[in-house]
C-alpha cells in the first residue's frame, strides 16, 4: 500500500481496473455531451461563430439591446432559420410588433420554423415546459421584450442541479484517481480540489454575471478549469490503468 493510503491501479485486482475502467469512459462520454450541449447552448449570441466570453455575458445578463426573441434567433436558433427569415422577424420587431404584419410577414414564418417545437401542445414543450409558446401574437409578444437574461428563478432550477450532480461526478473521478502516481502530491492535491473550487466559482459568478457583466469571464475560466481537471484525471487515469507501469524500486517497496 503507498503512503497516500491507496494502492496503485497496477496492485488493484484485473475486475476492479475493469470497473473504473468502465465508469470513466461513461463519465467521459457524458462530460463530452455536456461540453457539446453547453456550446449548443450559448455560442453564437454575440453573431460570430464559437463561445466567446460575450456568449457567456449575454446568456446570463442579456444583450440589454436586443429582445429575447432576437437573441434567441441570433444565439441557439441560428441554426434552425434562415437568416433572411430571421431578418424579417427582427425588422417585424424593430418596426414596432404590429399585429397586422406578424399575421403577414412574421406567422408564416413561425409556422414553417420555429411551431413544430415551440407550439402550445407539441411534445417539446410536455418534455420541458420552460420552452416559450409561440402559438399565438400574444404568446410572441412576450418574447418581444428587452432581453436581460435568465431569470433568477430559473439559474437556481439549474443551480441545485449542477451543484448535486456534478460534485458526484468529480468525486468519483477523484476517488478513481487517488490510485494513480503523481508527484509532487500537492500538485495530486490541487488537480482534485481544482474542479470543485471551479464548480462554486462557476456557479456562484452567473449571479453577478447579472449585476456585473464582467463577472462573464469568471464563468468561462471556470469552466476552462473545470475542464482541464477533468481531462488531467481522465487521462492520467485510464493511461495508468493498463498502460503504465511503477518504477521497480517502488513496485517491490509497495510505496
Amino acid at each position: 500500500m503507498g503512503t497516500s493510503g491507496f494502492d496503485h491501479f497496477q496492485r488493484q485486482p484485473t475486475g476492479c481496473r475493469a470497473l473504473y475502467t468502465m465508469t470513466l469512459l461513461i463519465l467521459g462520454t457524458g462530460y463530452l455531451f455536456a461540453i457539446i450541449q453547453t456550446f449548443h447552448v450559448h455560442a453564437g449570441r454575440d453573431g460570430k461563430p464559437g463561445l466567446s466570453q460575450t456568449d457567456i455575458q449575454l446568456a446570463y445578463s442579456g444583450s440589454q439591446a436586443d429582445t429575447r426573441l432576437e437573441t434567441a434567433l441570433k444565439g441557439p436558433m441560428s441554426g434552425m432559420i434562415k437568416s433572411e427569415d430571421a431578418a424579417v422577424i427582427s425588422g417585424w420587431v424593430r418596426s414596432g410588433a404590429e399585429m397586422k404584419a406578424y399575421q403577414e410577414n412574421v406567422l408564416p414564418l413561425m409556422q414553417a420554423h420555429c411551431l413544430s417545437c415551440h407550439g402550445g401542445d407539441t411534445e417539446m414543450r410536455k418534455a420541458n415546459p420552460h420552452i416559450p409558446n409561440l402559438d399565438s401574437y400574444e404568446n410572441v409578444m412576450k418574447m418581444v421584450k428587452l432581453d436581460t437574461g435568465q431569470d433568477v428563478y430559473t439559474m437556481v432550477r439549474v443551480s441545485h442541479i449542477h451543484l448535486f450532480g456534478m460534485t458526484f461526478i468529480f468525486f468519483i473521478m477523484g476517488t478513481i484517481f487517488l490510485h494513480a502516481q503523481v508527484k509532487p502530491k500537492w500538485l495530486k492535491c490541487l488537480i482534485i480540489i481544482t474542479p470543485f473550487i471551479a464548480i462554486f466559482v462557476d456557479i456562484m459568478s452567473w449571479y453577478l454575471t447579472k449585476l456585473y457583466q464582467p463577472f462573464s469571464w469568471v464563468v468561462y475560466s471556470s469552466g476552462v478549469f473545470m475542464t482541464a481537471a477533468f481531462t488531467i484525471q481522465w487521462f492520467t487515469s485510464i493511461y495508468q490503468l493498463w498502460f503504465y507501469r511503477l518504477p521497480e524500486e517502488m513496485a517491490d517497496s509497495g510505496t
